[in-house]
Formats: structure tokens, C-alpha cells, sequence
């Protein structure tokens, strides 16, 4: 699976933005799908995740509320929609692919096969 993250930009506190990532191949229906983001200097950190088929989602505490995730298989596209926009969410965004079907591989970066080049967000106050 080849993952191609896309949208990133710069845009003003409170403003939003809609991340894609458009996947390769014919099996991205079989996998969970997550965002994941890297700040200068920090670790890579959770965002949010969805089930293969779209019907559990999952978020961290800090962009519950402001995030939205959602796929459509049949484009083979994940979307993650950032409202509400604050300078802490500056970092470089990636998408990953994750086979596993429990819930709480989700939050974890290892359990992740695959992983897009990574989208950049700035957020401007």
C-alpha cells in the first residue's frame, strides 16, 4: 500500500483545512486508516484513526471536537477536517495504514504498516 498525503497549508488560528490521502492498490478497505503529526522537536503523536470500514472513529483528547475523520473506500481516500484551527496544531501530518482490527492498535504508531510522506500544517496566530 502506497500512501499520498495532501493539503496541508498555512492558514489562520480558527481557520480549517481538509487533509486527503489517496491510497494505491486494492486491499485499503481491509485496513484501519490514521493521522498521526510530528511538531519541531516533539514526538510523533496520535491524531485520529478509523475502522476499515468506516464505522468507528477515534480521536486524541487535544483535537476532540475540532476534527473530524472519515473515508470513502470506493476512492480509496481517508480525510481528516480540521476546524477550529490553533497554532499548537502546527506539525507535519502523515496518514498510515494499519491491518489490525482491535481498537487499541489504533493509537499506536507501531502497529501502522504503512506510511504517507507527510502533509504540512501552520497554523498562524
Amino acid at each position: 500500500v502506497q500512501l499520498q498525503a495532501s493539503g496541508g497549508g498555512l492558514v489562520q488560528a480558527g481557520g480549517s483545512l481538509r487533509l486527503s490521502c489517496v491510497a494505491s492498490g486494492r486491499t485499503f478497505s481491509l485496513y484501519g486508516m490514521g493521522w498521526f503529526r510530528q511538531a519541531p522537536g516533539k514526538e510523533r503523536e496520535f491524531v485520529s484513526a478509523i475502522s476499515w470500514g468506516g464505522g468507528s472513529t477515534y480521536y486524541a483528547d487535544s483535537v476532540k471536537g475540532r476534527v473530524t475523520i472519515s473515508r470513502d473506500n470506493a476512492k480509496n481516500t481517508v480525510y481528516l477536517q480540521m476546524n477550529s484551527l490553533k497554532p499548537e496544531d502546527t506539525a507535519v501530518y502523515y496518514c498510515a495504514a494499519n491491518p489490525r482490527r482491535y481498537s487499541s492498535s489504533y493509537y499506536d504508531a507501531k502497529q501502522y504498516d504503512y506510511w504517507g510522506q507527510g502533509t504540512l500544517v501552520t497554523v498562524s496566530s
